[in-house]
């Protein structure tokens, strides 16, 4: 399987190199690894950005840090760290889940320098994860992959058609991610079509069973993969799924054919992604098919339960049906109480009141 991430050590500090080889040592994925080197990076230019006194950050990616050493990452105080934090948030724009991230890459990194130099200054010892948010992912209806599948299928001048039609029936169908698709080689699929291995984070593999529509799929993509594939070189030529240049499909490549189909569909203001797909996939598996949440854990890779379920997440109606099959649910209130009327006195009666 190809990792679609290579991690060139060599232009980073010498620091951040060992702390890359740590984590391939580690068997941390380069996926994984690149993500906290490109945090890192931009942490160390923040850094001495901020201790230069600049006002403009929006050269930072221009910050030259190969000078930096465990002296430096010593000297580095908890406020720094918080600015930085602040930093990404009101200048980038980033998310609490990213920030969350980049908080993580560096807590790895003095953990990393804790074992390797025998320290034990960490300036992020009491800095708090920025929470994020616990809204419910978004996906697709069941009618609207359906209209999303057919919009590829009907594409009948996309030179691409059964390329893009098989890939999105994997996504919906498998629930695979994104990296561990372009990951795929003909060889990690059985002669039958029937199982798949693919592999997710952490650099773990899994096995994957096909169903009738991924198989049909692939069955009518394999005839138009047959030329491009003998204009393939190298390791491309056993990879699944190739561009129209005879190589290895590209995230980037996937990202925008989803995105022009959901467009095509009417989709496309929905904030939808790739990601979704796997989303809508789970969604699917739990609340149409009846998948045990346990058994979709191990189909969507996932390490904890707890991460499972919040594509157990119910619908509107279902959240109505449920409120509605209550049996308290046809208890009337009380009738309004009947005032009673009050009878008038006689007219001598209140003479004789007011005559006291």
């Amino acid at each position: 399987m190809a990792d679609y991430k290579d991690v060139d050590l060599n232009q980073y500090p010498q620091i951040l190199q060992d702390f890359a080889q740590y984590k391939l040592d580690m068997e941390c994925s380069k996926n994984t690894i690149s993500d906290y080197l490109m945090d890192l990076t931009l942490f160390l230019q923040y850094i001495t950005l901020s201790r230069a006194h600049a006002s403009d950050f929006s050269d930072i990616h221009q910050m030259d840090i190969m000078h930096a050493d465990l002296a430096l990452l010593d000297s580095i105080k908890p406020n720094e760290v918080r600015d930085f934090l602040t930093y990404t948030n009101l200048q980038r724009n980033n998310s609490a889940a990213t920030r969350a991230r980049k908080l993580s890459a560096i807590k790895s990194l003095y953990h990393f320098l804790n074992g390797r130099y025998f320290t034990d200054y960490n300036p992020c010892l009491h800095i708090q994860t920025p929470k994020k948010n616990t809204a419910l992912p978004k996906f697709l209806t069941l009618k609207e992959s359906v209209t999303l599948l057919d919009c590829i299928k009907n594409d009948v001048e996309s030179k691409t058609r059964e390329r893009d039609y098989a890939i999105v029936t994997l996504f919906l169908n498998c629930g695979m991610r994104l990296s561990e698709l372009v990951g795929i080689d003909l060889n990690d699929m059985d002669s039958n079509m029937e199982t798949l291995h693919v592999t997710g984070k952490g650099n773990k593999e899994r096995l994957l069973y096909l169903n009738d529509a991924c198989r049909a799929a692939l069955g009518a993509y394999f005839p138009v993969r047959a030329p491009l594939a003998a204009q393939a070189k190298g390791a491309d030529r056993t990879a699944l799924f190739l561009s129209s240049r005879s190589s290895r499909i590209s995230q980037k490549t996937v990202q925008w054919m989803v995105y022009k189909y959901l467009d095509l569909a009417g989709l496309g203001n929905r904030s939808l992604s790739v990601h979704k797909l796997r989303h809508t996939a789970a969604t699917l598996m739990y609340q149409e098919g009846g998948v045990d949440v346990r058994v979709l854990k191990d189909i969507l890779g996932h390490e904890q339960l707890n991460t499972t379920q919040i594509y157990t997440h119910v619908s509107n109606r279902q959240l109505q049906n449920a409120i509605a099959a209550n049996p308290l649910s046809d208890q009337k209130p009380p009738r309004p109480n009947t005032v009673p009327s009050v009878k008038e006195e006689p007219n001598d009666e209140k003479q004789k009141k007011s005559l006291h």
